[in-house]
């Protein structure tokens, strides 16, 4: 039985995987959905890792699979220098270079301007409003329950601090992008993949929060990843 272990993006819910978690366990496998201290501002990468490490837990998983969101890709690879990790999955996510803080990754990597092209692109207004930007394909139920639930707060805290890795992990890395992700179009993460990691991305169909809109998809891609490792 492989572990997942479900890093969220900005805000830090574990809610945004409650749709993933029942198709990796209809596949057999563990399925650990973390909460990040997101509305701490005494929190930043260091505290975010520690929330991670306790959610997995003492033990040792025959197979444990980082999947990072979005954020989540500043503060999963921390825990890979930490503990044996058998795979990172990057999903629509920020991959950072040493040193570089979160605020500085937008700008160094030009993801504003890939994100207006995309828009213009697919004739659609740039927009900062949610339900356009992250919850386009989205199912409405679950849209709505998000809504309900309110906006989760996010501290700065994290974002001024500068990623403190000196290289990225040793690990086997793969990132997948949302084929129509308007925040982080498609060919913006696969060239800034091609940069940072010299990895080619792999695509699934949908937006930004592929675990809401499509997570019988991902949890098959997922499965499909982990029998790549050929263990």
């Amino acid at each position: 039985m492989a572990t997942y272990v479900l890093v969220p993006g900005a805000g830090g819910e574990a809610w945004y995987w409650h749709r993933l978690v029942p198709e990796l366990e209809a596949r057999g496998q563990q399925a650990i959905a973390v909460d990040l201290p997101a509305g701490d501002d005494n929190a930043g990468w260091a505290e975010y890792a520690d929330a991670i490490e306790d959610a997995i837990g003492e033990g040792h998983p025959t197979q444990l699979i980082l999947v990072a969101q979005s954020l989540a890709g500043f503060s999963a690879p921390i825990v890979a220098e930490r503990r044996k990790v058998d795979l990172i999955v990057l999903l629509n996510a920020m991959i950072p270079m040493p040193g570089e803080t979160g605020e500085a990754w937008w700008s160094n990597t030009g993801q504003m301007e890939a994100s207006k092209a995309h828009f213009e692109e697919i004739g659609v207004p740039p927009s900062s409003d949610d339900r356009v930007v992250y919850f386009h394909d989205v199912p409405a139920e679950v849209v709505d329950e998000a809504y309900r639930r309110g906006e989760p707060e996010q501290s700065w805290t994290p974002m001024t601090q500068p990623w403190p890795l000196e290289r990225w992990p040793d690990v086997p890395t793969r990132v997948l992008a949302g084929k129509d992700d308007r925040l982080f179009p498609v060919d913006f993460q696969k060239r800034v993949a091609r940069e940072r990691l010299e990895i080619e991305a792999d695509v699934i169909d949908g937006g930004h929060l592929v675990g809401l809109s499509r997570p019988a998809e991902l949890a098959d891609r997922l499965e499909q990843f982990r029998e790549e490792l050929g263990a």
